[in-house]
């Protein structure tokens, strides 16, 4: 039985298993995302305090075993759980959703690790929803390149600049597709939105809007389609995260 020792760690779901244990979705730094059971961690007298294995805490996590679920053997805190409420704290849920839901099991990204952690104090240190955008924009920007779904946010399909007056659809296989104005309108965004990302330049609300609309298309179709719980959740005060 393989032991894996002091891992770094954070808890992205958790839920009650049988009487006394919880399952945990973990990610990891190198092991990718893992399945863990943390057996009775509900007791009375339990191995691990339930409060160290909880989202939004650094950890170095040990387990035993392989394959699909292993067993939690240690979990130490590493510093202070992330200070997030409110609209901060949703963004980071739906952040936790989009990795378990999108990363496959035991596959190791450890760049998706780094800027998971890095987002997290970014949504914490967020002045005002704005900036909650900015930052899950980035974030699923950076996710889609580390997983191989780069963004195109320099050239259309042909190879041409993008020119920031032009509206552009994004084909998950094609790339950046200009639009000629005629037909059926495609989900459109414009090449001043991608410039945005591409310079790591905040940009206007209503441009934050498109690439949302833009990003969510875009994950959609690498989640097979699918939707995510925190889509459709009743928007917060700062729309952050719904419109």
């Amino acid at each position: 039985m393989q032991r894996i020792d002091r891992q770094p760690a954070w808890v992205l779901h958790e839920r009650p298993y049988r009487e006394t244990s919880v399952l945990l979705e973990v990610l990891t730094r190198d092991h990718g995302r893992v399945g863990l059971v943390a057996r009775g961690v509900r007791s009375a007298k339990p191995r691990f305090a339930r409060g160290t294995v909880k989202p939004l805490q650094a950890l170095e996590l040990s387990w035993l075993g392989r394959g699909e679920l292993g067993n939690l053997a240690g979990a130490d805190p590493v510093g202070v759980p992330v200070p997030l409420a409110g609209d901060g704290l949703l963004c980071a849920l739906y952040l936790n959703e989009l990795l378990a839901r999108l990363l496959a099991r035991n596959d190791p990204h450890p760049d998706v690790f780094a800027r998971y952690a890095s987002v997290l104090y970014e949504l914490a240190a967020a002045g005002d929803a704005l900036g909650q955008a900015w930052a899950l924009r980035r974030f699923e920007r950076d996710l889609l390149a580390g997983l191989g779904y780069a963004l195109p946010l320099d050239e259309d399909e042909q190879g041409q600049v993008l020119e920031p007056a032009a509206q552009y659809a994004i084909d998950p296989e094609r790339g950046a597709l200009r639009w000629s104005g005629r037909g059926p309108a495609p989900l459109l965004v414009s090449g001043a939105a991608l410039r945005a990302l591409a310079d790591d330049a905040a940009p206007a609300p209503e441009v934050l809007r498109e690439l949302k609309r833009a990003l969510r298309a875009l994950l959609r179709h690498h989640l097979g389609g699918r939707d995510l719980a925190a889509w459709s959740m009743r928007p917060p005060a700062s729309g952050s995260i719904n419109d």
